[in-house]
């Protein structure tokens, strides 16, 4: 299964995402930022590649609905809820994103 990560920037929170789950349970896993200055700046390509897409924000999901709304059309949106309060790699960083992307995927027992 493809994952998308989206945040703002994608410099914490999707990028710690990408970090940790990438290639557990043969996951591949992208992370893309809604920001002109993102690291990487999600494209009509990545909505495209992506078969599960996790936001960190209610307005990431906007910002997606807003620029890509004939590419979102049957794919999967999940809002995470995880405020922009995190650097990267920061310890419960992962363990929120570990605890709510298990509702969606197979997690590994956590740490």
């Amino acid at each position: 299964m493809r994952l998308l990560f989206i945040c703002s920037r994608n410099k914490w929170r999707s990028l710690t995402a990408e970090t940790i789950f990438q290639g557990v349970d043969g996951h591949e896993v992208r992370s893309a930022g809604t920001e002109e200055n993102a690291r990487i700046k999600v494209t009509e390509g990545h909505i495209g590649w992506a078969d599960l897409i996790f936001a960190m924000e209610k307005k990431h999901v906007r910002r997606l609905q807003g620029r890509f709304n004939s590419a979102l059309a049957g794919k999967k949106v999940i809002c995470l809820h995880i405020p922009d309060e995190f650097e990267y790699m920061n310890e419960d960083l992962i363990g929120l994103l570990e605890s709510s992307v298990s509702d969606y995927i197979r997690v590994p027992e956590q740490r």
